[in-house]
């Protein structure tokens, strides 16, 4: 579905819980959140008639996020649902997470219909993962992507939040990640939103600070239409190193997604507060689905000087 702007729309990105078994300090109050009343979020049944909807309007990737997605009971029948659908023009169904549960679930994932997971994955110094997650332990995520590759949940994707003055220092250790293995490992822009809106400047770095601290990267075609990361590969590398620049390198002319939260908002662009109420539709998805995609702004405006982040944060939203 094309936008006011010309923009191909054909990814959903579809969160089912705010709820997550971490509290990574960006994403997340310290004390953690109140846990919804069960008609609050959206039932399953729900999510997945929004999916089979979003496919009749000629979407061709959805994207499970949370939260952390994994900690919702039934995921493994939601994800069955919706891969029912790549019968239907559903090209790639995709999950982000933590990578702490995935050990348990990976082979389940992948026989349910899954086709790849994203990561998180903040830092590999096991006392800073447990500082930034506040309470998390690296080695459960470390066996999680080791499911995750036995599984053949493949291209496998690793989500770095760039932070200055927290894991700028093991940049070089998370590209050597990509020296013998066949991963993507993509840093990404620290974005001023909720709890990250209040921190100090310092800790928001551009993705240009990759390539000064690793100058032998070398550049790659991107692939695929409203791909975000540019892409680089250090010479006879296995894998692949992603930079995604929302903020110093916006990529707005041509986002192909918009977001269902897991309270049933729709937000056409992720840093705006503008949302659209599932409640206010009743049945009709499409409907719902197609006026959001007609809200979809021309581009964000957080580098302007009046710029006021947006009220909730990113566990609340979906990753």
């Amino acid at each position: 579905m094309m936008d006011s702007y010309g923009r191909n729309i054909n990814y959903l990105r579809l969160s089912v819980t705010g709820m997550c078994n971490l509290r990574c300090s960006y994403c997340m109050p310290e004390k953690g959140i109140k846990k919804k009343a069960h008609k609050e979020i959206l039932s399953l049944e729900t999510i997945e008639q929004i999916a089979v909807s979003a496919v009749k309007l000629g979407f061709e990737k959805i994207r499970i996020t949370g939260g952390e997605p994994l900690v919702r009971k039934g995921i493994i029948d939601v994800i069955e649902e919706i891969a029912q659908l790549k019968k239907h023009g559903l090209k790639d169904l995709g999950l982000t997470t933590n990578g702490t549960l995935l050990r348990n679930y990976a082979e389940q994932l992948k026989k349910a219909g899954l086709t790849r997971v994203n990561i998180s994955l903040d830092s590999l110094n096991p006392d800073k993962y447990s500082q930034i997650t506040r309470g998390g332990r690296l080695s459960d995520v470390l066996e999680g992507i080791q499911a995750a590759k036995e599984a053949k949940l493949l291209p496998l994707k690793l989500n770095v939040v760039l932070i200055g003055g927290f894991n700028d220092e093991e940049i070089d250790e998370f590209v050597n990640l990509t020296l013998e293995d066949d991963v993507e490992v993509r840093f990404i822009e620290l974005m001023p939103i909720g709890e990250a809106s209040r921190w100090d400047q310092e800790h928001f770095l551009t993705g240009s600070e990759i390539l000064k601290r690793v100058p032998e990267l070398l550049p790659l075609a991107v692939k695929g239409q409203g791909a975000v990361a540019r892409l680089y590969k250090l010479p006879n590398s296995k894998g692949r190193v992603g930079i995604i620049s929302p903020l110093s390198n916006h990529f707005c002319n041509y986002c192909n997604r918009i977001r269902i939260t897991p309270d049933g908002k729709l937000k056409p662009c992720l840093h705006s507060d503008l949302e659209l109420d599932i409640r206010n539709y009743g049945e009709d998805y499409e409907r719902f689905l197609l006026d959001g995609i007609c809200a979809k702004p021309n581009r964000h405006y957080i580098q302007n000087e009046n710029y006021e982040p947006i009220l909730r944060n990113m566990n609340e939203i979906g990753g």
